[in-house]
């Protein structure tokens, strides 16, 4: 039987893009193959902030910020948590990765035309000691162009590729089956869908006009995670985390489904790591939806006060943007699925971003002018959109009517006002002291040592209750469902691995689907500005592995 092609590529998200470009300059013959209509291309790096995990940068050198490779893997390793016998090869990966990031990962992505606003952005920041979890510096590079402009030189090269006659790309085609006719798996079969010319995003047509069957010397699995179907997320939920919730908001499309990993699994592949995942505590309805349970990501700085359901305030160190899921953890325990912010109008127009490239025109446009913009008062436009719109954001002038409507929202009489006074009233007598003993005062004050948050993304010390500041602002935060950490378990060649630890013949994964590599690069829990960088890193690798390995 003849070959369709020297390889398959099967979804055509970053990570698949980015291994189609590999095999394109090694003079490979690609199918890519998506079961979304061509306006998805990119997947889900379409829809993100573009942030990447750099280390020692020229971005960073700028804001005299001191890094280093031995900082970052300190980090990395102290973030990862490390601790099972399948972390060999995520291990490894992991070292690969931070190699990468404090080499040429920079240089790669300039010479293809990828630039980086100036200002560095300090993400998860830990807050429990040097080897313990979180970014000592600021590591988050945002793409200028944001997700969009991070998927479009992968995707000119690999439309260049289909120029040339190297890469057919075919979408609406959704694989059902791996197999083989000879030694490896060189078969890929499924289902072609109804053509759909709905908005990027939006669910498609599910409806099946005929089948497919192609073969190849390799497949390169590159399809995703399972972020947009709750009831594999909840299968998979970790004990350790508790009882799944009741309710989550979906911070990725429907078809983000995890169906292929199955497939994959079906064929002989190993997953690895199920339960670890990676899940936001400060998601939001999104008022303007795109898919089904469609949220939104509050990037927040550190200054609003974090109160679980029923209005108590946060442990040390869970404040805005230091420790993800050590916030859902503590989150679980309380019997609820939502959390709130409590800040004033001076700390929001400073402190939030939206995460999502369609939640940031400005940079996403490359209008430096509107960028600028942001220095002015007033709230972002997308984050006033929401205060306006928003079904999660309460606007009042005193705490008793911020409480009312509060509890109002949730239907529920959670909130006491004396106690939620009484927590307020002490916060505010910490700020108005040179000296403190409340620590979120304290990292208020530390952050604002660092050029980029005293700028653009942490407010003055003031009181909450100072009507100066105010309107008072709550925002009720749900869990919001995004990565999955683990995957399919590959070697340091992308070669999907078996149970008995050997190579699957013929397949590859990267991605998502490879847990970003190794079927757990992250360990339990993220640096952030990594899931980008590791669908690029690893679909690189697999691209110039499978490249290597057909004939």
């Amino acid at each position: 039987m003849a070959y369709d092609a020297d390889v398959i590529v099967i979804g055509a998200g970053l990570a698949g893009l980015a291994a189609t470009a590999e095999l394109v300059d090694a003079g490979r013959k690609v199918i890519l193959l998506d079961q979304e209509p061509e306006q998805s291309l990119g997947g889900q790096a379409h829809w993100s902030f573009g942030g990447l995990f750099l280390v020692d940068s020229p971005e960073q050198r700028r804001l005299r910020i001191r890094d280093s490779h031995a900082l970052a893997w300190q980090d990395w390793l102290g973030t990862a948590g490390f601790d099972r016998p399948e972390d060999r090869w995520p291990r490894s990966w992991a070292e690969a990765y931070v190699d990468f990031a404090a080499g040429e990962k920079r240089s790669w992505l300039h010479r293809q035309g990828v630039r980086f606003f100036p200002v560095v952005g300090w993400a998860e920041r830990g807050g429990y000691g040097a080897t313990g979890h979180g970014n000592s510096v600021p590591r988050f590079h945002i793409t200028w162009g944001t997700g969009p402009g991070l998927v479009a030189p992968f995707e000119r090269r690999v439309r260049a590729g289909a120029a040339r006659g190297l890469v057919d790309l075919r979408f609406r085609h959704r694989v059902t089956g791996l197999s083989r006719s000879a030694g490896s798996v060189d078969t890929v079969s499924g289902e072609i869908l109804q053509p759909s010319d709905v908005e990027r995003g939006r669910p498609s047509s599910r409806e099946v006009t005929g089948a497919f069957e192609l073969r190849a010397q390799a497949v390169i699995v590159t399809s995703g995670g399972i972020g947009g179907n709750h009831d594999l997320v909840r299968a998979n939920w970790p004990e350790r985390l508790g009882t799944p919730p009741e309710r989550m908001l979906s911070g990725v499309p429907a078809h983000v489904d995890g169906k292929m990993l199955g497939i994959a699994e079906a064929a002989g592949g190993r997953i690895i790591n199920r339960d670890r995942m990676w899940h936001y505590t400060e998601g939001i309805d999104n008022w303007n939806p795109l898919w089904p349970m469609h949220g939104i990501r509050i990037l927040s700085g550190p200054s609003p006060l974090w109160l679980d359901a029923r209005g108590k305030r946060l442990p040390v160190p869970l404040f805005p943007g230091f420790d993800t899921l050590g916030t859902l953890e503590h989150l679980m325990r309380t019997g609820h699925d939502h959390t709130w912010f409590v800040l004033t109008r001076k700390i929001i127009e400073k402190e939030f971003t939206l995460s999502g490239s369609e939640q940031n025109p400005d940079l996403t446009g490359k209008s430096v002018r509107d960028v600028l913009g942001r220095a002015r008062a007033g709230a972002p436009g997308p984050v006033q959109a929401f205060m306006d719109r928003g079904a999660d954001f309460v606007v009042e002038r005193s705490l008793t009517g911020l409480v009312r409507r509060m509890n109002e929202l949730t239907g529920k009489s959670l909130i006491d006002e004396a106690a939620l006074r009484d927590e307020i009233v002490a916060r505010d007598r910490e700020i108005t002291n040179p000296f403190t003993k409340d620590l979120q005062v304290t990292a208020v004050r530390g952050t604002r040592k660092y050029l980029g948050d005293r700028l653009i993304r942490t407010a003055a010390p003031h009181r909450l209750l100072d009507p100066k500041a105010g309107p008072l602002i709550a925002v009720r935060l749900s869990i919001l469902t995004r990565k999955t950490l683990g995957g399919l378990e590959t070697d340091l060649s992308s070669r999907v691995l078996t149970d008995d630890g050997g190579p699957l013949p013929g397949v590859y994964a990267a991605g998502e689907a490879a847990g970003f590599g190794g079927g757990g690069v992250h360990g339990y829990r993220s640096l952030e500005g990594t899931f980008l960088g590791g669908c690029l890193f690893s679909g690189r690798t697999a691209g110039r592995a499978a490249a290597r390995a057909v004939d």
